[in-house]
């Protein structure tokens, strides 16, 4: 989904609400399991982790904001003093020297735009902001065929020059929009810093894409539920339960971020070829991948494929899954590949 992460406006989670199944026998009284929430890239975050050692919520509280705090500096779109929107007004053929968090969301990103063949692009931005879901406000007016097509000239991921953090327009107007990414590389960066100060079991959600790491207090991977598309609320109906150990899961979706004009639906969800808004059956996308970034790039690029393309993409990929959900009238269906199955609770 080629999504925008508001970071002024607060969202409960992706189309499909991810959310944790609790059993409540506990595992062992040594062990401990903390809590901690907060606001982050526009939406919610949650983290769960088991210690066997008393631990204070407060100062990992204080820990994972300050963290929080310099992925926000780095990718928010919304802050003008942010590295990207730094970038995003640097001129062409002026090398531009990235943080570490920002040459690392980009590798990914390349990768991304690379093994979807142009599905996922992070260069959308100005196509993003024409159908009024970026950071320009929706106009009463649908766009133009020629605005559309100016706006397209300005994108494409091979327009840059990635090198050892250094990044290169070889065009003025070229802008990131990343945020379709951003919110798993959030979840990838707090697993490293939990597995970095010794929490190995934990579960870490933010905006509904999640990684979970060892097992819950009871031992068991953790459980995830997938909701059944167009539910919302706060006790969605559970389409899929999988377990996730090791693994991060992401979802993307067309049906919550949208507007109607003369009786169309148009989606936020842009095709990064055409300039358009997706038309086709698919109601939502979920990916289990080895990190969450991956999976977060990935299910958005299975928004914009073709259902067997993006099935046949997944099933040649080490250590990834995903179910695709499409709306055939008044029914789902769902199709996934071939190793999802082995993932799901029985």
């Amino acid at each position: 989904m080629q999504t925008t992460v508001r970071s002024h406006i607060p969202t409960i989670s992706s189309i499909v609400l991810l959310f944790l199944l609790s059993l409540a026998i506990p595992h062992t009284a040594a062990a401990g399991q903390y809590t901690i929430t907060g606001r982050t890239m526009g939406t919610f975050y949650s983290i769960k982790f088991i210690s066997m050692e008393e631990q204070s919520p407060e100062v990992w509280q204080e820990r994972v904001d300050v963290r929080l705090k310099e992925l926000n500096a780095r990718l928010s779109m919304f802050d003008p003093k942010s590295e990207i929107s730094l970038f995003n007004r640097q001129p062409a053929n002026q090398p531009f020297r990235l943080s570490n968090d920002f040459y690392r969301v980009l590798l990914e990103s390349r990768h991304m735009n690379t093994i979807t063949n142009g599905a996922w692009d992070g260069t959308i931005k100005p196509l993003v902001d024409l159908w009024g879901f970026g950071t320009i406000n929706r106009h009463d007016t649908l766009p133009k065929d020629s605005q559309i097509q100016k706006a397209l000239a300005r994108t494409g991921f091979h327009k840059l020059v990635l090198a050892d953090h250094l990044l290169t327009k070889k065009e003025d107007g070229i802008t990131l929009d990343l945020s379709s990414i951003a919110k798993g590389y959030g979840v990838d960066a707090i697993a490293r810093f939990l597995s970095t100060n010794s929490i190995e079991n934990f579960l870490v959600e933010i905006g509904g894409e999640l990684v979970g790491s060892g097992t819950n207090k009871q031992e068991h991977p953790w459980l995830v539920g997938i909701s059944k598309p167009g539910i919302k609320g706060l006790n969605p109906r559970i389409y899929k339960v999988i377990t996730l150990k090791n693994k991060a899961i992401a979802t993307s979706g067309n049906y919550q971020n949208y507007f109607e004009k003369n009786g169309k639906i148009f989606s936020h969800i842009i095709n990064p070829k055409t300039g358009f808004p997706v038309k086709n059956q698919v109601v939502s996308t979920s990916v289990i991948a080895k990190n969450c970034t991956i999976a977060d790039g990935l299910a958005t690029a299975l928004m914009v494929m073709d259902v067997q393309k993006g099935i046949d993409l997944v099933n040649g990929l080490a250590d990834t899954e995903c179910l695709i959900i499409q709306k055939q009238g008044n029914k789902f269906i769902s199709t996934q590949s071939k190793g999802f199955e082995a993932l799901e609770q029985k």
